[in-house]
């Protein structure tokens, strides 16, 4: 990720934490898949595995911070470099939100779980969005290693569709509650499932504009598309 500095030892401290930031993303990642798969199944080992693995997602993005501030203060970075700092700050907060979100996935699956009617919920119509969610956080990844911006546009873009795909399971889910009003307790859990995959959503968005960010050096957040493609062409 980081580029070539005059700094042999600078170097090395940015080529050390950015590797961090991927492998907290490996484990982040192996949450999300978990809690699909506990959602999926309705299996409680799966869920409970994303919250053991919590806490070591936790640990690592103190670990990441300190470093952060350990570099800032001895190197003193300026313009690019600093961006990037800043954006891998940033990038290991969004990673630990998504941890979060894994986690609360799960915790629901155990509350469906044991409200007993796990199998006639419509459990399987959210795996398109989970599926959607779990490869953007994928390709953010990847395009955040490369510091690939037009890798990052097109994930801005992609996310339109999970949100697209919360809207109509949403829709869905009132129906079935409508129809079968014994179902609302664990069909609210489920909505709170949906709503933990749209955000995981959110945040490889979030990391796809911390990109631009960098290489740019123009903050996008809030911005219309076209405002970005000028920003990146």
């Amino acid at each position: 990720m980081p580029e070539k500095h005059l700094s042999t030892q600078f170097d090395a401290e940015l080529t050390h934490v950015s590797s961090q930031v991927m492998e907290m993303g490996g484990l982040v990642e192996s949450q999300i898949r978990q809690a699909i798969y506990s959602l999926s199944q309705f299996n409680m080992d799966a869920a409970a595995q994303v919250s053991a693995k919590e806490v070591r997602v936790n640990a690592m993005e103190l670990e990441i911070d300190h470093a952060l501030s350990s570099i800032i203060a001895r190197r003193q970075p300026t313009a690019r470099d600093l961006r990037l700092l800043m954006a891998i700050s940033k990038t290991t907060a969004n990673l630990e939100r998504v941890g979060d979100e894994a986690e609360k996935i799960a915790r629901m699956v155990r509350s469906i779980m044991q409200s007993g009617a796990p199998r006639s919920l419509p459990s399987m119509e959210l795996r398109v969005a989970a599926d959607l969610a779990s490869g953007l956080l994928n390709k953010a990844l990847d395009a955040f290693a490369r510091l690939d911006v037009t890798a990052a546009v097109a994930i801005l873009k992609e996310d339109d569709l999970i949100d697209l795909e919360f809207d109509g399971f949403v829709r869905k889910l009132v129906t079935y509650m409508m129809e079968d009003p014994r179902t609302i307790s664990p069909s609210l859990d489920l909505l709170f499932v949906a709503k933990a995959i749209e955000r995981i959503g959110d945040h490889a968005k979030n990391i796809a504009e911390f990109i631009i960010y960098v290489v740019k050096g123009e903050d996008v957040r809030h911005s219309s598309m076209e405002k970005i493609e000028s920003v990146v062409r």
